[in-house]
């Protein structure tokens, strides 16, 4: 049987992380990936990648809507390996923090949390504020992983994309997921 992955996108900017997420993790027969994208994040998709919702669908292999609280991923008899928010509001961030389950996003959150499975959250705002660095803390206490998709500048010169791929490969080293090339490892200083 496939591993399971929720795969959710909110209205943060940073759409590409969730999409590039899926495209790696597309076609694979070890990974079962299940999409929620909420309407802002849908919003998001559109004016950052000229995507529809039609298009980020057909890259998952289960999508649900973000209302249907009734879906199977809302339920920790549903086995699940883990979820990740990318990119994460800090709307969604609040929601998670505070066990407050308003859409399908936030109840598999919770559900992940409650089941001691992995959660990653990947939140793109800056700067801070003090309730937005509290909830980080609140979700880290509870087992959740913040991971601010902030790019690694050694190894020289990177593109954009490249930058993208390290953050990605590394959110998915979180499930034991590797894919050759993605993350350059750090060797220490050549003397």
């Amino acid at each position: 049987m496939s591993k399971r992955l929720i795969v959710a996108m909110t209205g943060a900017t940073g759409a590409v992380y969730g999409v590039r997420m899926l495209e790696l993790l597309a076609g694979r027969t070890d990974w079962q990936t299940h999409l929620i994208v909420s309407q802002a994040g849908l919003v998001n998709l559109k004016h950052e990648l000229g995507m529809t919702k039609r298009q980020i669908h057909a890259l998952a292999d289960v999508h649900h809507h973000v209302d249907d609280i009734a879906a199977s991923i809302a339920s920790g008899a549903f086995r699940i390996d883990g979820m990740v928010i990318a990119p994460c509001s800090m709307k969604t961030l609040a929601a998670v923090a505070h066990g407050f389950g308003d859409n399908l996003i936030t109840r598999a959150a919770d559900v992940t949390l409650k089941e001691r499975r992995r959660l990653v959250l990947v939140p793109r705002e800056t700067p801070l504020n003090l309730a937005h660095l509290r909830n980080m803390v609140a979700v880290t206490e509870m087992g959740g992983i913040v991971f601010p998709p902030l790019p690694a500048f050694y190894g020289g010169d990177k593109t954009l994309t490249r930058m993208i791929d390290e953050s990605v490969g590394r959110i998915l080293g979180f499930f034991g997921i590797e894919i050759d090339g993605l993350v350059e490892i750090w060797r220490g200083l050549k003397r």
